[in-house]
Protein backbone atom coordinates (compact mmCIF):
# COMPACT_ATOMS: atom_id res chain seq x y z
CA UNK A 1 0.00 0.00 0.00
CA UNK A 2 1.15 2.96 -0.90
CA UNK A 3 1.07 6.01 1.66
CA UNK A 4 -0.33 9.36 0.21
CA UNK A 5 1.67 12.12 0.90
CA UNK A 6 0.61 14.20 3.54
CA UNK A 7 -0.31 17.92 2.49
CA UNK A 8 1.95 19.47 4.76
CA UNK A 9 4.84 17.05 3.52
CA UNK A 10 4.51 17.69 -0.14
CA UNK A 11 6.33 21.41 -0.68
CA UNK A 12 9.20 19.30 1.06
CA UNK A 13 8.91 16.54 -1.66
CA UNK A 14 8.69 19.30 -4.33
CA UNK A 15 11.79 21.23 -3.09
CA UNK A 16 13.24 18.05 -2.99
CA UNK A 17 14.16 18.43 0.87
CA UNK A 18 13.17 15.36 1.47
CA UNK A 19 12.93 12.04 -1.14
CA UNK A 20 10.11 9.60 0.10
CA UNK A 21 7.73 9.50 2.87
CA UNK A 22 7.98 6.47 4.34
CA UNK A 23 5.07 6.16 6.66
CA UNK A 24 3.25 7.56 9.85
CA UNK A 25 4.96 6.63 13.04
CA UNK A 26 2.90 8.56 15.60
CA UNK A 27 -0.65 10.81 16.04
CA UNK A 28 -0.48 12.84 18.34
CA UNK A 29 -2.68 15.93 20.37
CA UNK A 30 -0.53 18.49 18.47
CA UNK A 31 0.90 16.86 15.25
CA UNK A 32 1.97 14.11 13.25
CA UNK A 33 4.93 12.53 13.18
CA UNK A 34 6.21 10.84 9.84
CA UNK A 35 9.11 8.74 9.08
CA UNK A 36 11.07 10.25 6.03
CA UNK A 37 13.87 9.80 3.71
CA UNK A 38 16.76 12.15 3.29
CA UNK A 39 18.96 10.56 0.50
CA UNK A 40 20.16 7.24 2.74
CA UNK A 41 18.81 8.44 6.11
CA UNK A 42 15.79 8.38 7.50
CA UNK A 43 15.08 11.11 9.46
CA UNK A 44 11.34 12.33 11.14
CA UNK A 45 9.13 14.73 10.17
CA UNK A 46 6.98 16.34 12.73
CA UNK A 47 4.11 18.14 10.90
CA UNK A 48 1.88 20.85 13.62
CA UNK A 49 -1.82 20.44 13.59
CA UNK A 50 -3.84 23.07 12.76
CA UNK A 51 -4.82 24.97 16.07
CA UNK A 52 -8.59 24.28 15.33
CA UNK A 53 -7.54 20.77 15.51
CA UNK A 54 -5.16 20.59 18.46
CA UNK A 55 -6.00 19.13 21.73
CA UNK A 56 -3.75 20.79 23.62
CA UNK A 57 -6.05 22.78 26.25
CA UNK A 58 -3.25 24.77 28.57
CA UNK A 59 -1.93 26.65 25.34
CA UNK A 60 -2.06 30.22 27.38
CA UNK A 61 -0.61 28.95 30.32
CA UNK A 62 2.83 27.75 28.41
CA UNK A 63 3.33 30.71 26.42
CA UNK A 64 3.53 33.20 29.48
CA UNK A 65 6.71 34.67 29.12
CA UNK A 66 7.22 34.15 25.66
CA UNK A 67 8.01 37.25 23.69
CA UNK A 68 6.29 38.41 20.26
CA UNK A 69 7.93 40.18 17.90
CA UNK A 70 7.01 43.90 19.01
CA UNK A 71 3.28 45.47 21.03
CA UNK A 72 1.71 44.90 17.92
CA UNK A 73 1.71 41.15 17.98
CA UNK A 74 1.05 41.17 21.62
CA UNK A 75 -1.82 43.09 21.49
CA UNK A 76 -2.92 40.98 18.25
CA UNK A 77 -2.71 38.00 20.56
CA UNK A 78 -4.93 40.21 23.47
CA UNK A 79 -7.77 40.63 21.02
CA UNK A 80 -7.73 37.15 19.83
CA UNK A 81 -7.62 38.36 16.33
CA UNK A 82 -6.79 36.75 13.49
CA UNK A 83 -3.44 37.56 13.53
CA UNK A 84 -3.03 36.90 17.07
CA UNK A 85 -3.46 33.58 16.11
CA UNK A 86 -1.48 33.28 13.87
CA UNK A 87 1.48 34.81 15.88
CA UNK A 88 0.17 32.53 18.55
CA UNK A 89 0.79 29.70 16.47
CA UNK A 90 3.90 30.81 15.03
CA UNK A 91 5.52 31.46 18.39
CA UNK A 92 4.43 27.72 19.50
CA UNK A 93 6.06 25.89 16.36
CA UNK A 94 9.60 28.09 17.02
CA UNK A 95 9.07 27.37 20.63
CA UNK A 96 10.32 23.72 19.72
CA UNK A 97 12.81 24.57 17.14
CA UNK A 98 14.06 26.66 19.16
CA UNK A 99 14.09 24.57 22.99
CA UNK A 100 15.82 21.70 20.39
CA UNK A 101 19.01 23.51 19.27
CA UNK A 102 19.24 25.27 22.78
CA UNK A 103 19.14 22.12 24.81
CA UNK A 104 21.22 20.04 22.37
CA UNK A 105 24.04 22.66 22.71
CA UNK A 106 23.19 22.03 26.55
CA UNK A 107 24.62 18.40 26.02
CA UNK A 108 20.59 17.37 26.86
CA UNK A 109 19.56 14.29 24.99
CA UNK A 110 17.36 15.35 22.56
CA UNK A 111 16.68 14.26 18.87
CA UNK A 112 18.81 15.96 16.43
CA UNK A 113 17.38 19.21 15.17
CA UNK A 114 17.61 19.19 11.30
CA UNK A 115 15.60 22.46 10.86
CA UNK A 116 12.46 23.83 10.06
CA UNK A 117 10.51 23.93 6.31
CA UNK A 118 7.30 25.68 5.52
CA UNK A 119 6.80 24.63 8.87
CA UNK A 120 7.71 21.25 9.36
CA UNK A 121 10.23 20.10 11.53
CA UNK A 122 12.78 17.71 10.43
CA UNK A 123 14.71 15.73 13.29
CA UNK A 124 17.11 12.20 14.11
CA UNK A 125 14.89 9.45 14.21
CA UNK A 126 15.49 7.46 17.37
CA UNK A 127 15.62 3.98 17.42
CA UNK A 128 16.87 1.01 19.61
CA UNK A 129 19.89 -1.30 19.20
CA UNK A 130 17.75 -3.00 16.20
CA UNK A 131 17.01 -0.01 14.41
CA UNK A 132 13.88 0.30 15.11
CA UNK A 133 11.89 3.10 16.43
CA UNK A 134 13.07 3.37 20.42
CA UNK A 135 9.90 2.49 22.55
CA UNK A 136 8.58 4.97 25.47
CA UNK A 137 9.29 5.25 28.63
CA UNK A 138 6.12 3.64 30.03
CA UNK A 139 6.30 0.31 27.03
CA UNK A 140 9.45 -0.36 28.43
CA UNK A 141 9.45 -3.18 31.31
CA UNK A 142 12.37 -2.17 33.71
CA UNK A 143 14.20 -4.05 36.69
CA UNK A 144 14.94 -1.90 39.61
CA UNK A 145 18.36 -1.07 38.83
CA UNK A 146 17.71 0.03 35.66
CA UNK A 147 14.54 1.80 37.08
CA UNK A 148 17.07 3.97 39.22
CA UNK A 149 19.87 4.52 36.68
CA UNK A 150 17.10 6.03 34.08
CA UNK A 151 15.73 8.17 37.01
CA UNK A 152 18.90 9.32 37.60
CA UNK A 153 19.73 10.26 34.31
CA UNK A 154 16.58 11.92 33.49
CA UNK A 155 16.87 14.17 36.93
CA UNK A 156 20.20 15.30 35.60
CA UNK A 157 18.64 16.30 31.93
CA UNK A 158 16.11 17.74 34.01
CA UNK A 159 18.74 19.73 36.17
CA UNK A 160 20.17 20.81 32.57
CA UNK A 161 17.31 21.55 31.13
CA UNK A 162 16.53 24.56 33.86
CA UNK A 163 20.43 25.07 33.52
CA UNK A 164 19.60 26.34 30.28
CA UNK A 165 16.54 28.25 31.20
CA UNK A 166 13.82 25.81 29.80
CA UNK A 167 11.44 23.12 31.48
CA UNK A 168 9.60 20.96 29.53
CA UNK A 169 6.37 21.21 31.04
CA UNK A 170 4.73 18.35 29.65
CA UNK A 171 7.27 15.49 31.06
CA UNK A 172 5.94 11.87 31.50
CA UNK A 173 6.48 8.32 30.46
CA UNK A 174 5.18 9.56 27.05
CA UNK A 175 7.27 11.61 25.73
CA UNK A 176 10.55 10.21 26.86
CA UNK A 177 12.14 7.51 24.28
CA UNK A 178 14.83 4.39 25.29
CA UNK A 179 17.46 3.88 22.88
CA UNK A 180 20.43 1.37 23.89
CA UNK A 181 22.33 4.58 25.66
CA UNK A 182 19.11 5.27 27.57
CA UNK A 183 16.56 7.74 27.66
CA UNK A 184 15.78 10.90 25.11
CA UNK A 185 13.46 13.34 25.52
CA UNK A 186 11.27 14.55 22.92
CA UNK A 187 8.12 16.66 22.24
CA UNK A 188 8.92 20.37 23.12
CA UNK A 189 6.52 22.59 21.64
CA UNK A 190 5.16 24.03 25.48
CA UNK A 191 8.89 24.26 26.07
CA UNK A 192 8.84 27.41 29.29
CA UNK A 193 10.83 29.86 30.01
CA UNK A 194 12.08 29.06 33.66
CA UNK A 195 12.86 32.81 34.48
CA UNK A 196 9.56 34.17 32.47
CA UNK A 197 6.78 32.17 33.66
CA UNK A 198 4.86 32.21 36.81
CA UNK A 199 3.86 28.40 36.87
CA UNK A 200 7.40 27.46 36.23
CA UNK A 201 8.03 25.41 39.82
CA UNK A 202 4.73 24.21 39.28
CA UNK A 203 5.45 22.77 36.22
CA UNK A 204 9.00 21.71 36.73
CA UNK A 205 7.34 19.97 39.92
CA UNK A 206 4.60 18.16 37.50
CA UNK A 207 8.10 17.09 35.57
CA UNK A 208 9.53 15.62 38.02
CA UNK A 209 6.60 14.26 39.80
CA UNK A 210 5.67 12.01 36.76
CA UNK A 211 9.28 10.56 36.49
CA UNK A 212 9.17 9.47 40.00
CA UNK A 213 6.01 7.80 39.41
CA UNK A 214 7.09 5.83 36.66
CA UNK A 215 10.19 4.53 37.56
CA UNK A 216 8.97 4.55 41.31
CA UNK A 217 6.43 1.49 39.83
CA UNK A 218 9.80 -0.43 39.17
CA UNK A 219 11.91 1.19 42.31
CA UNK A 220 9.36 2.15 44.92
CA UNK A 221 12.40 3.85 47.10
CA UNK A 222 11.89 6.74 44.58
CA UNK A 223 8.39 7.20 45.12
CA UNK A 224 10.12 8.92 48.94
CA UNK A 225 12.45 11.40 46.91
CA UNK A 226 11.60 15.40 46.83
CA UNK A 227 13.61 15.95 43.90
CA UNK A 228 11.70 18.95 42.48
CA UNK A 229 11.78 21.69 45.61
CA UNK A 230 15.62 20.50 45.95
CA UNK A 231 16.27 21.45 42.15
CA UNK A 232 14.09 24.87 42.47
CA UNK A 233 16.15 26.29 45.47
CA UNK A 234 19.16 25.54 43.91
CA UNK A 235 18.07 27.22 41.27
CA UNK A 236 16.29 30.20 43.30
CA UNK A 237 19.47 30.39 45.10
CA UNK A 238 21.44 30.95 41.59
CA UNK A 239 23.40 27.35 42.56
CA UNK A 240 22.15 25.07 40.53
CA UNK A 241 24.99 23.68 37.85
CA UNK A 242 25.03 20.60 35.80
CA UNK A 243 27.09 19.21 37.95
CA UNK A 244 25.09 19.56 41.12
CA UNK A 245 25.30 17.24 43.59
CA UNK A 246 21.22 16.03 44.83
CA UNK A 247 19.73 13.26 47.41
CA UNK A 248 16.30 13.75 46.84
CA UNK A 249 15.71 14.90 50.35
CA UNK A 250 14.00 17.92 50.95
CA UNK A 251 12.31 19.01 54.50
CA UNK A 252 8.84 20.19 53.10
CA UNK A 253 6.75 22.83 55.30
CA UNK A 254 3.02 22.07 55.36
CA UNK A 255 1.85 24.22 52.46
CA UNK A 256 4.25 22.62 50.31
CA UNK A 257 3.11 19.24 51.16
CA UNK A 258 -0.43 20.24 50.67
CA UNK A 259 0.17 21.79 47.38
CA UNK A 260 2.08 18.45 46.39
CA UNK A 261 -0.74 16.78 46.83
CA UNK A 262 -2.80 18.23 44.86
CA UNK A 263 -0.33 18.20 41.52
CA UNK A 264 0.15 14.60 42.37
CA UNK A 265 -3.68 14.47 41.62
CA UNK A 266 -4.03 16.55 39.01
CA UNK A 267 -1.18 14.76 37.11
CA UNK A 268 -2.99 11.19 37.91
CA UNK A 269 -6.60 12.93 36.21
CA UNK A 270 -4.14 14.10 33.64
CA UNK A 271 -2.71 11.00 32.44
CA UNK A 272 -6.09 8.70 32.72
CA UNK A 273 -7.68 10.87 30.71
CA UNK A 274 -4.74 10.96 28.28
CA UNK A 275 -4.52 7.46 28.61
CA UNK A 276 -8.62 7.13 27.33
CA UNK A 277 -8.18 9.62 24.31
CA UNK A 278 -5.45 6.77 23.09
CA UNK A 279 -7.56 4.45 23.37
CA UNK A 280 -10.25 5.83 21.47
CA UNK A 281 -7.70 7.18 19.10
CA UNK A 282 -6.61 3.12 18.45
CA UNK A 283 -10.05 1.95 18.17
CA UNK A 284 -10.68 4.20 15.25
CA UNK A 285 -7.82 3.70 13.68
CA UNK A 286 -8.56 0.04 13.60
CA UNK A 287 -12.24 0.44 12.41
Amino acid sequence: MVLKTPRGLQPLLDDGIIDAVMHRLQSGKEAEIFVVRRGDTLCCAKVYKDVQRRGFHRLAEYQEGRRGRGGRDARAMKRRSKRGSEVQESQWKNAEVSALYRLAEAGVRVPEPMGVFDGVLLMERIVDADGVTAPQLGQVEMTPEQARQWHRQLIGEIVRMLCAGLIHGDLSEYNVLVDSNGPVIIDLPQAVDAAGNNNAFRMLARDVNNLRSTCGRFAPELLETRYAHEIWSLYEAGELTPEASLTGRFELSEHDADVDAVLDDIEEARLEAEARQRGREDAERED
